[in-house]
């Protein structure tokens, strides 16, 4: 017998939403980490870095997945990667390399 899948509420769906994203970004990262490993620790995102362009492929992921999962326009999608990366972002480990070398390219 097939037993049917309950709905998500658009609250459980936001729920998901951010433990796939947190588990995409420490995959893009190359950490061996997932959202339970990190589930109560204080200051997490503080011991683990990523590079600025890993942060760029995890922003185009994770909008993609937004306006997939939780039907959001492109702008609103965006938007939503910006607090997300804000809120539990990693720190970035080349900011300073990447920052130089953008400041002579221009």
């Amino acid at each position: 017998m097939e037993t049917k899948r309950k709905r998500l509420t658009r609250e459980q769906k936001k729920e998901k939403a951010v433990v796939d994203l947190i588990n995409q970004m420490f995959i893009i990262a190359g950490h061996n980490v997932t959202y339970d490993d990190i589930l109560g620790v204080e200051d997490w995102f503080t011991k683990y870095t990523m590079t600025v362009e890993q942060g760029e492929e995890f922003q185009k992921w994770g909008k993609k997945y937004l306006m997939k999962e939780l039907r959001m326009r492109a702008k609103q999608a965006e938007k939503e990667m910006l607090w997300i990366n804000l809120q539990w972002g990693l720190k970035y480990s080349n900011w300073e390399d990447y920052h130089k070398l953008k400041t002579k390219e221009e």
